[in-house]
């Protein structure tokens, strides 16, 4: 199991790194990314305190990965805030994208694509343009097991699935009982469109891109 797009209590989440890693270590995770929401105001001090906790648990297993959400930001700053993430030592850049449960700025999803991220999250109604534009710049478009955000994992699977763009499965965790299980982030996927053997498949290409 492998989960890049989770909260601590740097963002709005409730638990401490050491606690989450901790959590999904009990539940045979292979790797685990903290992203907290970011913006100009925190970008630096998240990325500078998950990088103190990565320097003690580096050699340990599950594999931790720092990383950062940048949330509701206007989508001209994107790109500019996902160099300075990785100029500060961030190796994965999760964007906020256009979920239908909140009011994400128009055009997040394009410019986080378009930046480079490594990972656009809940993009909601994403366009079919924005999609096949992640398949060729390598951008994986997230199947969220979030409520809420999880109601176009179905819209984004089918045209992930059509243009080829890379997917991930991940549990967008804020509290102890979001964290997925293998056997619920299968069904998570499943539920969205895939098959068995397209969600194994998923998670191979998800190691060898990121660990």
């Amino acid at each position: 199991m492998l989960d890049f797009h989770c909260h601590s209590v740097l963002s709005d989440g409730e638990l401490i790194p050491a606690e989450i890693w901790q959590r999904v270590r009990k539940l045979n995770y292979k790797a685990i990314a903290i992203t907290d929401h970011a913006d100009p105001s925190n970008l630096e001090m998240i990325i500078k305190n998950l990088l103190k906790f990565k320097n003690l648990y580096k050699n340990l297993v599950p594999t931790f990965i720092v990383g950062v959400e940048l949330t509701h930001v206007l989508p001209e700053f994107i790109p500019e805030l996902i160099k300075e993430s990785r100029k500060l030592g961030a190796e994965i850049v999760v964007v906020h994208g256009e979920t239908i449960v909140e009011p994400v700025p128009e055009g997040t999803n394009l410019a986080a694509i378009l930046g480079g991220a490594d990972i656009l999250a809940h993009p909601g109604l994403i366009k079919e343009e924005e999609v096949k534009l992640a398949a060729e710049k390598g951008v994986f478009l997230e199947i969220s097991g979030r409520k809420g955000h999880c109601f176009t994992n179905g819209h984004v699977v089918s045209l992930a699935k059509k243009y080829q763009a890379p997917l991930i499965i991940n549990s967008d965790a804020h509290s102890p009982s979001d964290f997925l299980t293998t056997e619920i982030a299968l069904k998570v996927g499943m539920g969205a469109g895939l098959y068995y053997r397209e969600v194994l498949s998923l998670w191979e290409i998800v190691q060898k891109r990121f660990l």
